[in-house]
């Protein structure tokens, strides 16, 4: 297999939402009370529900931006790449990278729909949460067959009304929910409670993947404000390793042993020490915890249940026999800083050549497709969804990928000289912003 064989699937990516989300799907006082997209005086847009203003800020959505330009100043649409916010256009930038389908997390209202959860209106969030969900399903993702997955959000305040949404999410083709790793971030039981049991059932009776995205309910810590940045964005990924070891534990996955979580965005380097880690913990200490695995080791848990997503990540790959060859998967990571496009491809060739090709084909987007119950090659045979067939497309159609300035790096005040950003400048950043938008 060479580079331009390989077919892509990323199960990690995002959307900046336009502001016309809920024109056709919400009607009347609805549509009146629905998140609206705004813009300052200074001309950078955020988006405003039930009191609560959303600034969008630079590293969400900087691919196709000079890197001296990378930050965390409040952005617009007008100043991002198209395909940020245009599914059409988010298909030829997917082209452009040979990435053959997505799954996108929404982002205003939070990877885990935090917005709608914390809103004081619950009738209204409720109302609104499902007409997002219609939105991404039938208009983003229903532009274009057989390039999205869809992933829904879950009105998990509500369990009659979580276990619906389901149900109707289900019917709509969705095989995917992304929720909170750590649900007491939004005020609500741990996923140790009882609460969460149909949620549980529900979910593993209809076979939809549960997406725990990292920064939800435990974000990366920093040791101080005068930490440098990028110590803080280093941590970032392996911070999920503390809600992995929270939901290793939970009792259902004995009772549920088809339930199906995807990590995402949290790597796949750290995940042969921290089932390492677990076995020993377990076998150290179960006499007096009282954990029971029902006899399996909990690395074995942790192989049945947990798919592992990871954007760059050679020193994974390169132990992929002790994560699981059946539980990887590829993701872009696209708008967000992290991500590669438009030279994703050559990047993760570079990592994933050691593998053979049956390792290459699960990595790349077999295991996906198992995952997620996703039919890649419903709407488009896959000679026309590898990455050089995608990029000759691409190209014929004339996407450019030079790099465009949205008005240059941030200046600096007067009398002050370049510094190491830290931890305490980024907080203090986005408190400003979230004051002004």
């Amino acid at each position: 297999m060479q580079m331009d064989d390989m077919v892509l699937i990323s199960v990690d990516d995002h959307i900046t939402e336009p502001g016309t989300v809920f024109d056709k799907h919400l009607t009347g006082d609805d549509y009146a009370s629905a998140p609206k997209l705004r813009t300052t005086e200074k001309g950078t847009n955020f988006w405003e529900y039930q009191g609560k203003k959303i600034p969008s800020t630079g590293l969400n959505a900087v691919v196709g931006r000079p890197k001296d330009e990378y930050g965390m100043e409040p952005t617009a649409l007008s100043q991002l790449r198209t395909g940020c916010y245009d599914a059409n256009e988010r298909v030829s930038d997917m082209n452009i990278n040979g990435i053959a389908a997505s799954l996108n997390f929404a982002s205003f209202p939070g990877f885990d729909g935090g917005l709608f959860t914390l809103a004081p209106d619950k009738d209204q969030a409720l109302v609104h949460l499902r007409a997002y969900n219609d939105w991404h399903v039938d208009e983003w993702c229903g532009s274009n067959p057989g390039r999205f997955i869809p992933c829904g959000l879950l009105p998990t305040w509500d369990m009659d009304a979580t276990v619906a949404e389901l149900k109707r999410l289900k019917a709509k083709g969705c095989n995917a929910v992304s929720i909170n790793e750590n649900p007491t971030a939004r005020g609500l039981p741990s996923i140790h409670n009882a609460r969460w049991e149909p949620l549980w059932k529900t979910a593993t009776d209809l076979d939809i993947v549960l997406c725990l995205h990292i920064g939800g309910g435990n974000p990366a810590p920093h040791a101080s404000m005068e930490t440098p940045v990028e110590a803080w964005i280093t941590t970032m990924p392996m911070s999920i390793a503390v809600g992995a070891a929270d939901w290793l534990t939970l009792e259902a996955l004995n009772r549920y042993p088809t339930m199906k979580l995807a990590l995402s965005e949290g790597g796949i380097g750290w995940v042969p020490y921290f089932m390492e880690r677990a076995d020993f913990s377990h076998g150290q200490h179960y006499a007096w915890t009282h954990s029971d695995y029902k006899g399996m080791k909990p690395s074995d848990v942790f192989k049945r249940h947990f798919l592992n997503c990871f954007i760059d990540d050679a020193f994974g790959l390169k132990n992929l026999e002790s994560i699981g060859e059946d539980m990887v998967s590829y993701e872009c990571d696209y708008p967000h800083s992290d991500s590669l496009w438009p030279h994703a491809p050559e990047r993760l060739w570079d990592t994933i050549k050691g593998l053979n090709d049956r390792q290459i084909e699960k990595v790349t987007h077999g295991n996906a497709i198992r995952w997620f119950n996703f039919d890649l090659f419903k709407h488009h045979t896959r000679e026309e969804l590898t990455v050089g067939a995608l990029r000759v497309a691409a190209a014929a159609a004339g996407v450019d990928t030079t790099p465009k300035s949205s008005g240059g790096a941030a200046p600096l005040a007067a009398g002050e000289t370049a510094r190491t950003i830290t931890s305490g400048d980024i907080m203090r950043m986005m408190k400003e912003h979230s004051k002004a938008a």
